[in-house]
């Protein structure tokens, strides 16, 4: 039996309705949108880890190699033991809230911010372990289910509009659209965005790749002929957004620093604080990984009847693997992303996909300066086209029983006008119990669904009220 066939064995590509082919056309595609974080993820971190004796350049360097190494570790878990086509790596925000508010407002040592996010992940082990996470998913009424997916849509076409430099900040109205006819590269994006379309409409394979490539050799061009401005330098890396065509660093493959340092994180610990810490990780990775995974799954065709994806406990073993392994190796809470619907739309369906993807991470090892190869406003193309896709979601909830109308509405508004795929959870989980008893139906909502409401209004006590800050 050859190689193709012992894959196409070991992954069931004939039960999923797939090939080798789409399988890799796919896990490329997901590399290519999410491959921003190897250089994101260090540029957010290194600002709170300071190690004696090492340069921010270095910290720079060890913390993409821990960024790959452990993406890598939980995509390798994705693939083999719970076969899905899911890509996994630092979780933007996550690492964010762990650079910004917790080392550099709070003032709480990396270390102990490692030691949370370890904790986190043993604990999401333990609870996936016993089909805890399981029960608390299939407690999302079914409203909120059917609406994440849209809900993510919107969100991945904000991500991508904004990177492509076609929504921008506005004091007066929050967003606005950008100055697209005097930016190259906007225009490039729009473009692109308009090519990588119209191939997909005529049923093109691999679409969202050839407009990533195209965009990026066009933006390549345009840098050598000095059109558009290379990406700046920070340290001795690229910021994402252009090219640069400066030497590129010797990376630095020594994490010895990093590696362990969550141990030395447990000493003096305050209890309280370190919990609220904890707790807070928890919440945003819990509902980010799962409206991540109920979303892209919708999708591909993964959930039943019920709007559930069977063998959920796998892919969430991964994704607390992830974080555990991060934490040790020294970076922030590994979660499933949702640029893993753009490998699920190109075709995606196995675990192959998320192997291809780890493959891709761990070849970047080899070249980890040149991870920012393709420009930011070039792999977000692909955020917008499966954006736009995603949209169709919405006609599976029952828009005519206002019940069920009101929690998916505010599932969808909220997760992109916050940011966050948890708060949009948490909008639906909280309204849909209040609703259903306003309007009588009260024996629809279980006991468990008002325990998880509950919990939400906790958590947004604990995240807005100031309480973190003052326990610190």
């Amino acid at each position: 039996m050859g190689l193709t066939e012992s894959l196409a064995d070991y992954f069931e590509f004939e039960s999923h309705g797939t090939d080798l082919g789409t399988e890799v056309v796919a896990g490329i595609t997901t590399f290519l949108a999410m491959a921003y974080i190897i250089v994101v993820n260090p540029n957010i971190l290194a600002g709170a880890i300071k190690i004696q004796g090492y340069s921010s350049s270095q910290i720079y360097e060890m913390i993409a190699v821990v960024t790959i190494i452990s993406s890598a570790i939980a995509m390798l878990v994705m693939a083999f033991y719970a076969n899905r086509p899911f890509g996994l790596a630092p979780g933007l925000g996550l690492n964010a809230f762990f650079a910004f508010t917790v080392v550099l407002s709070l003032k709480i040592p990396w270390q102990t911010a490692l030691a949370a996010v370890v904790t986190e992940g043993v604990i999401f082990i333990l609870l996936t372990a016993v089909g805890a996470r399981r029960y608390i998913i299939r407690l999302f009424p079914e409203p909120v289910k059917f609406a994440v997916g849209t809900g993510i849509g919107l969100f991945l076409a904000i991500i991508g509009l904004q990177e492509m430099g076609i929504v921008v900040n506005s004091d007066a109205t929050l967003v606005t659209l950008g100055a697209v006819a005097s930016d190259p590269r906007a225009m490039l994006a729009v473009l692109g965005l308009l090519f990588t379309l119209a191939l997909y409409a005529r049923g093109v394979r691999g679409s969202i790749v050839i407009g990533i490539v195209g965009t990026s050799v066009v933006g390549l061009l345009l840098t050598i002929a000095g059109v558009t401005k290379p990406g700046t330098v920070i340290g001795a890396w690229v910021q994402p957004g252009g090219f640069q065509f400066a030497a590129f660093p010797q990376a630095q493959y020594n994490i010895a620093p990093l590696v362990g340092a969550f141990v030395q994180g447990f000493q003096n610990v305050e209890p309280f604080a370190f919990a609220l810490i904890v707790f807070t990780f928890f919440f945003v990775d819990f509902f980010d990984t799962a409206g991540t995974l109920t979303g892209v799954s919708q999708i591909g065709g993964f959930l039943d009847e019920d709007g559930n994806l069977p063998e959920i406990d796998k892919p969430l073993m991964a994704d607390a693997v992830g974080t555990t392994v991060g934490g040790i190796l020294g970076t922030s809470t590994v979660t499933t992303y949702i640029e893993s619907a753009t490998g699920v739309e190109e075709g995606g369906r196995t675990g192959m996909t998320a192997l291809v993807v780890a493959l891709l991470f761990l070849v970047s090892l080899v070249v980890v300066p040149l991870a920012a190869a393709v420009p930011q406003y070039a792999g977000h193309i692909a955020l917008v086209v499966v954006g736009v896709l995603m949209l169709s979601n919405v006609t599976e909830v029952d828009w005519d029983d206002v019940t069920n109308a009101v929690p998916a509405a505010l599932t969808i508004i909220v997760m992109p006008f916050t940011y966050s795929i948890a708060y949009g959870i948490a909008a639906g989980i909280v309204a849909y119990p209040i609703v259903k008893t306003a309007a009588g139906d009260y024996e629809d909502v279980s006991a468990g669904q008002w325990t998880l409401a509950a919990l939400f209004v906790l958590y947004f006590v604990v995240r807005t009220s100031g309480v973190l800050q003052n326990a610190v």
